[in-house]
């Protein structure tokens, strides 16, 4: 029998916990003939109850298990987390305020088992509810990547999807401390099909997403799979010394006919900031690369796990071990714990 291992990252979702796992049950009581599931739910260093309910889920329902972080690492270091600890033979990554319908993993799954695909993924057709300012963005932010990218990502797509194992293990090859999973999975490339369906809205708390954080989030996509920023440097570094060039003919031209050398001083000012201020951009530009790679050379551990479901369970079973190890070397007499 199939085993699906579904990656639920959290933060600060105490709310929207028992909901979802309600909602999911639905779901894995109608696949229970077909696939075993495990719920592996990644909190990524909450300050409300959220662990504490990853707890208890786990201790109620063996399928649930738990992965905690020693901080907040982020979305991206959950999934890659997940995806580490997935067990099963399909990974699916999802949303745990439901805005990604756990309705739709029937389907995605008799599609894997039937057709060639390795991957089902998911996205919006409409962004019904959602801000008009950030709708906007959202859209201008694929146009934008899809033009100065190699890697297609499609737009409106989200992280819901289902992947075979194979997939799965190419993606975990991509052992990358910045990470941009939509990028990662175009790249690895795979068949993927894709699932359209209306926006959803959130089953309970609110966003951790404001426009800051997805404007530099989509600074991670572009400097993670273009390098076109950093061509656009060297061409207005280009333009610029042949503008500068020309300026210099004209001026000499100009003092040569009708002198007055001192005229056009405000032009020179608002050239001298124009041209400053590109040198600053290109400069910004290779700092932004610079600082990625930087980052990459330190190779710090995506992620580091303060507790997990795995490690509760090892240490339930200690005390049966240690009394083994008391039987066999406690010098012919046995030792017995209270």
């Amino acid at each position: 029998m199939d085993k699906i291992s579904i990656i639920i990252p959290c933060f600060n979702e105490e709310e929207a916990l028992p909901i979802y796992y309600t909602e999911m049950k639905k779901v894995i009581d109608t696949m229970k003939k077909q696939t075993d599931f495990e719920l592996i739910f990644v909190d990524d260093g909450s300050s409300d109850r959220t662990y504490k309910i990853m707890k208890e889920l786990h201790r109620k329902d063996g399928r649930c298990q738990y992965l905690s972080f020693s901080r907040n690492f982020g979305k991206e270091a959950a999934i890659y987390a997940g995806l580490q600890n997935a067990g099963g033979n399909y990974a699916a990554i999802m949303d745990v305020d439901l805005q990604d319908p756990p309705s739709l993993l029937p389907e995605m799954y008799r599609i894997l088992k039937e057709e060639p695909y390795d991957s089902v993924a998911t996205r919006r057709s409409t962004r019904k509810g959602e801000p008009k300012i950030r709708s906007f963005l959202s859209k201008e932010f694929y146009n934008v990547i899809n033009k100065i990218s190699k890697t297609e990502i499609v737009s409106g797509a989200r992280d819901y999807r289902l992947m075979n194992r194979k997939m799965v293990d190419a993606v975990l090859e991509m052992s990358e401390y910045n990470r941009f999973s939509k990028g990662i999975f175009g790249w690895v490339g795979f068949r993927t099909k894709w699932l359209e369906y209306e926006n959803i809205e959130r089953s309970a708390g609110e966003t951790k997403w404001n426009v800051k954080k997805l404007f530099i989030y989509s600074l991670e996509g572009i400097t993670g799979f273009s390098v076109v920023p950093l061509s656009i440097a060297s061409y207005m570094g280009v333009l610029f010394c042949g503008l500068s060039f020309l300026m210099i003919v004209a001026i000499v031209v100009r003092t040569l006919i009708w002198g007055d050398p001192v005229a056009g001083w405000p032009s020179l000012v608002c050239i001298l900031f124009g041209v400053g201020g590109v040198q600053l951009l290109c400069t910004g530009i290779l700092g932004q690369y610079l600082a990625k790679t930087y980052l990459e050379v330190k190779n710090r551990p995506v992620y580091l796990l303060k507790d997990s479901s795995k490690e509760e369970q090892r240490i339930m079973m200690m005390p049966l071990s240690q009394n083994m190890r008391r039987k066999s070397y406690g010098k012919g007499k046995e030792v017995h714990s209270v």
